[in-house]
């Protein structure tokens, strides 16, 4: 069975965008060793899943990036771009981007089918309300969770929608000089 990666920025105080959406709080400048820990978690990564308001913004991103072979995010780009994604969403009835289909079933059922078709990992980036249902139904495998050195009070949770005690593995803790810390974790 395919497992579902989540790969997320994140506050200190646990949130993963301001309460209007805003990012300015994160730290986007990372140092090499936490580009090449990114790139090697998202190398076994054959499926991208992600909702319509996050699409709307990370798919154009990324095809921008994968078309300029001078970006220094180029070859990142190109994985974001060639990758297959799956938007979530009840209002799109079709793709508006390239390699990306629609997904307008029940999230469960839709989730544990791609979790059970043939190929490498999947890997969710969000958005808020996305991802927290994902938790709440036990979804996400492997949390991959890069604490930004800020706290900023209110925003958007990813844990908010639990209406059970979800327990977990800390695999890796690692600290990189951009002052990111990645937390990954497992379920138990």
């Amino acid at each position: 069975m395919r497992r579902l990666k989540l790969q997320v920025q994140i506050s200190i105080d646990g949130f993963i965008a301001g309460q209007n959406g805003e990012m300015d709080w994160m730290v986007w400048d990372w140092d090499d060793e936490a580009k090449k820990y990114v790139s090697e978690m998202t190398e076994p990564v054959d499926c991208i899943i992600m909702g319509k308001n996050l699409a709307a913004g990370f798919i154009p991103y990324w095809e921008n990036v994968a078309s300029n072979p001078d970006d220094p995010q180029y070859v990142f780009g190109k994985k974001m771009t060639d990758t297959h994604k799956v938007v979530f969403t009840k209002t799109l009835d079709k793709s508006e981007w390239n390699n990306t289909v629609i997904a307008k079933g029940d999230l469960i059922e839709e989730v544990n089918n791609l979790k059970q078709q043939n190929g490498k990992d999947i890997i969710v980036y969000g958005g808020a309300t996305f991802v927290s249902s994902l938790i709440k139904a036990g979804l996400i495998d492997e949390f991959n969770l890069f604490v930004n050195p800020t706290a900023i009070g209110v925003g958007m949770p990813i844990f908010k929608e639990l209406d059970m005690k979800q327990n977990f593995i800390l695999k890796k803790a690692i600290a990189f000089e951009c002052d990111i810390a990645l937390l990954q974790y497992e379920k138990k």
